[in-house]
Parts: C-alpha cells; structure tokens; sequence
C-alpha cells in the first residue's frame, strides 16, 4: 500500500539547521509532484514548498524562500527539506504529499520545533 514516511524533525535552537526526509513507497515516486506542508498549532495547514516529478521545477513559500530547500532523489524513492535559520516560527507539524494524478497521499507528519 502507498506510505510516506517522513523523518528528521526534531528540537532545534533558533538558527539552527534540520533536513526532514520523506519515504515513499507503494507508488511510481518518479511519477508524483511532491510538496512539503506544515501546521503549527492553532493555524490551517500551508504549502511549504513544490517539487514536480523530474525535479526540475521547484517552488517555495516566501516565508521560507532562501531558507529552506526542496528536493528529490528519484532512486531512493525519497523527498527532502533542508531547513536552514531556523526561526521559532517554523515550529509546526511538517507533512509530505504526494500528488499522481488526481490523488493526493499524505504522510503522518514530523515534528519541528525552533526554541531556545
């Protein structure tokens, strides 16, 4: 069956670095657009930051631009964020999707915390 499973998050101090890692499997991984979202506490869930199957086309949120970075490894069936300057408010849940066609999977989430 279709898992993601994502990895890396954890406590950090602010400025700090995490790379959050997203395992895929059940599905063509080459196939899928895969975005990263987050959701702190008390706030709707926000796309982070996109990244199309080849990996060739990414995008990210302004509130993360020049800060984090998406990619891929279409090998490894695996998607990553590499989150740089932390700031306390990155704190979130962060979740993977996967988006093959007209169907979107999720991960289960990762939690981030930025705090001194």
């Amino acid at each position: 069956q279709v898992q993601l499973v994502e990895s890396g998050g954890g406590l950090v101090q602010p400025g700090g670095s995490l790379r959050l890692s997203c395992a895929a499997s059940g599905f063509t991984f080459k196939n899928a657009n895969m975005r990263w979202f987050r959701q702190a506490p008390g706030k709707e869930r926000e796309l982070v930051a996109f990244i199309s199957s080849s990996g060739g086309s990414t995008a990210h949120a302004d509130s993360v631009k020049g800060r984090f970075t998406i990619s891929r490894d279409n090998a490894k069936n695996a998607v990553y964020l590499q989150m740089n300057s932390l700031k306390p408010e990155d704190t979130a849940v962060y979740y993977c999707k996967a988006t093959l066609g007209q169907i979107d999977y999720w991960g289960q989430g990762t939690q981030v915390t930025v705090s001194s």
